[in-house]
């Protein structure tokens, strides 16, 4: 522990903010990149110059002269499915009011300046979120608790001085002033934080080890693992985009705890919005010294590095992730020893996920008591998912441990999308399992998701529905899994190549009974045998799917059936000469013209001609289009 008279607070390191009248923020996650937020950030900008009323002022600028409006671009706010969204916060005479508008066009932005931002009334017909009004889209909000995501969709990632102003580097101040290394390690174990990458090891535990294992080397390095690569998850990607001081300062923290001077964020290729603010990020947090040599003038000193990944799923795992941080293939190797005791270039490390450090910052500065009065039982505060799939409101959640699925899908989510009936949700990713309506009561803990064949996992959530396939949904994970595989032992090689082919020849309809029990013996092979944790949970998705829907395997191979429709093998589509109109919907969608049929008669499918691909199905809205 450092004395703070020499030590300069967080607050001495950045100019204060003259408010605007007017406060813009529009989304700039990958998301609303993608949906066109850099061309209405522009367009905003342009029509906000040209009325002469408002001058677009940097945000952080000391100066305002006369009325003024301030854009900033922010990282995600979860509600990805409403993309572009934007916050236009008024203040009028000491009062404050906000909107959210969704699904913003540039065209749409030349009304909302006129009509809100100079008339002061809100174009209702675009908002998605009011602090004046109820809308329906409230309800995604309701029963989350922003802790990790606390600044994401708020501040500006790319500019220091607003991580600062919402409380930034307050946390390694009080570490660096305050705490002694081992005061850390007790605050984060007694919070209960685990980690957040799938594993849920308590992390204060993990911290305790590394700083207690000699180094032969004279080195001890901390690394941030962003190598996020489950299917349908981006909790990782959006709080690097969004907030990437927050990993910073929980990693310096970390650094200090363990006794390490040297850190690595570990991030893959594929994510380039998030490695340009990272090193955004990286170069201001060095510039004003909360990065580097003697940070805040202490004796402390941190330096970090950002490593780009090639993109291969088993760097997920951290002895294969430090293997390519040394400039190495990818490949997992026996433990122990463990990275705690011989890590990166054989000197003790310590490793956590993105969200888990992200939490770190927060548990300093408010106490371990408030993170631990978050959650349930021995899975404290709060979990970040990414919700995709059949709901009507998919996007970024951030809920208390011990919600029941039932709330995140229905009560944040929205519930089924179009009405339909819910079929299952896939917890945890290609490591996870799938879950059915009789579970939708479990709570989101580890040891409750645990005992039902799923995980937590890092918090990729898809929901399905009466129109997916548990059985291609299995071989959809496990072909991911599959060509994942580094290859280096045999039971991960070859016996996921072996359960892909046996599900491959069931969704084809030519299964037969023997698959089952040989898939069940696979997996356990599987499991039993591994080298890391990919081949080890690589058969979940399929142990889970046979547990609790083995009735659909059973028609696959012995009615040669597929009840929703998904495995084109096993699907015929034909239309109802009672309920046909004749309104050709359903020969439009055809992308093989296998519909035939003059307007207002009946229509008839060729089966010789039917790719099977759905199209008619999804279009008819009369119900005539039947499949089997």
């Amino acid at each position: 522990m450092t004395t703070s008279t020499a030590i300069r607070r967080p607050t001495e390191l950045h100019a204060r903010l003259v408010l605007p009248d007017v406060e813009i923020g529009i989304c700039l996650g990958t998301g609303g990149v993608a949906a066109g937020g850099d061309e209405v950030f522009a367009a905003f900008e342009a029509g906000l110059a040209g009325t002469g009323v408002f001058a677009v002022v940097k945000p952080r600028e000391d100066t305002c002269p006369g009325s003024c409006a301030s854009i900033i671009g922010t990282g995600c706010r979860g509600m990805c499915a409403m993309d572009v969204l934007v916050d236009v916060l008024t203040r009028k005479e000491g009062v404050e009011s906000k909107v959210t508008y969704g699904t913003v066009t540039e065209k749409m932005v030349a009304k909302i300046i006129e009509e809100h931002i100079i008339g002061g009334e809100p174009v209702h017909k675009w908002i998605v979120l009011s602090d004046d009004e109820p809308t329906s889209h409230n309800e995604f909000y309701q029963l989350q608790d922003r802790l990790v995501l606390r600044n994401c969709g708020t501040i500006d990632p790319e500019i220091i001085d607003d991580y600062l102003e919402a409380g930034g580097y307050r946390g390694l101040y009080k570490v660096l002033t305050e705490m002694t290394p081992e005061r850390v390690h007790q605050e984060v174990l007694a919070s209960g934080l685990r980690g957040r990458g799938g594993a849920g090891f308590p992390t204060g535990l993990k911290w305790k080890f590394a700083a207690e294992a000699p180094s032969a080397t004279g080195e001890k390095f901390f690394i941030c693992n962003g190598d996020e690569g489950d299917p349908g998850a981006f909790m990782d990607r959006s709080v690097l985009e969004g907030d990437p001081h927050s990993v910073f300062e929980g990693m310096a923290i970390g650094g200090y705890a363990i006794g390490a001077d040297h850190g690595y964020v570990y991030v893959r290729a594929e994510y380039p919005l998030a490695i340009k603010r990272l090193k955004i990020a990286l170069k201001q947090a060095e510039d004003r010294g909360l990065l580097g040599a003697n940070i805040m003038g202490s004796d402390f000193s941190f330096h970090l590095k950002i490593k780009e990944g090639a993109g291969a799923f088993v760097c997920g795992e951290e002895t294969a992730l430090m293997q390519s941080i040394e400039g190495k293939r990818g490949m997992p190797r026996l433990r122990p020893p463990f990275p705690a005791q011989s890590g990166l270039w054989t000197s003790p490390t310590n490793i956590n996920n993105v969200e888990t450090l992200a939490c770190v910052p927060w548990i300093i500065t408010e106490g371990a008591e408030a993170f631990a009065g978050r959650g349930f039982e021995k899975s404290k505060g709060t979990k970040v998912f990414a919700l995709t799939g059949k709901v009507k409101r998919s996007g970024l959640a951030e809920v208390p441990m011990g919600l029941t699925l039932r709330d995140v899908i229905y009560s944040i989510g929205g519930g089924m999308k179009d009405d339909k009936e819910f079929r299952a949700v896939q917890m945890g990713g290609p490591s996870g399992g799938c879950l059915p309506a009789s579970l939708l009561d479990t709570r989101v803990d580890y040891e409750e998701l645990n005992e039902t064949g799923a995980i937590v996992g890092s918090g990729g959530m898809v929901v399905l529905d009466v129109d997916n396939c548990i059985v291609d949904t299995a071989r959809f994970f496990l072909k991911f899994t599959q060509a994942e595989s580094c290859g280096k032992c045999v039971p991960c090689r070859v016996g996921t190549v072996r359960m892909l082919e046996i599900l491959t020849r069931i969704c084809e309809g030519k299964g037969v009974q023997e698959d089952i029990g040989l898939l069940e013996t696979l997996a356990d092979d599987i499991k039993a045998g591994s080298l890391c944790a990919l081949g080890g949970t690589a058969p979940n998705p399929v142990l889970t799917s046979l547990k609790y829907f083995r009735e659909e395997f059973e028609e696959h191979i012995h009615e040669k059936k597929c009840r929703a429709g998904a495995c084109a093998e096993l699907t015929t589509y034909w239309i109802v000469a009672e309920t046909c109109t004749g309104c050709r919907a359903c020969s439009r969608a055809c992308p093989v013209d296998a519909i035939t049929g003059e307007k207002k008669e009946v229509h008839v499918i060729d089966p010789e001609a039917c790719i099977k691909c759905g199209a008619c199905y999804q279009k008819c809205r009369f119900d005539a289009v039947r499949r089997q």
